[in-house]
């Protein structure tokens, strides 16, 4: 049987997670002169930080925590391109 409650933690947990490394990824992205291997960064950034941030804030073991490195992976590059040029800037929003 699935556990749909387990998996809604691990999603909620993830979206927490692609947040913080989606941005990282942003910042740091200019280190690559290309963007041939940015793909392969971002997976393994999620995948670190996914196992880094389990163990840090919550009790999940190391397997489920590859799983909300996968699930930041997947879900962090979406996110981003849902919420670019949508979300107002820091000055617009102090302007208002």
């Amino acid at each position: 049987m699935l556990k749909l409650e387990y998996l809604q933690e691990l999603l909620i947990i993830s979206i927490a997670l692609s947040t913080i490394t989606c941005t990282f990824i942003q910042k740091t992205k200019v280190l690559f002169k290309t963007s041939k291997y940015l793909m392969i960064y971002s997976f393994f950034v999620n995948i670190i930080c996914g196992i880094l941030f389990c163990k840090t804030f919550t009790t999940i073991d190391m397997s489920t925590s590859l799983w909300v490195g996968l699930f930041s992976f997947i879900g962090a590059d979406s996110i981003y391109k849902t919420l670019e040029g949508k979300i107002p800037s820091h000055r617009q929003i102090t302007n208002k």
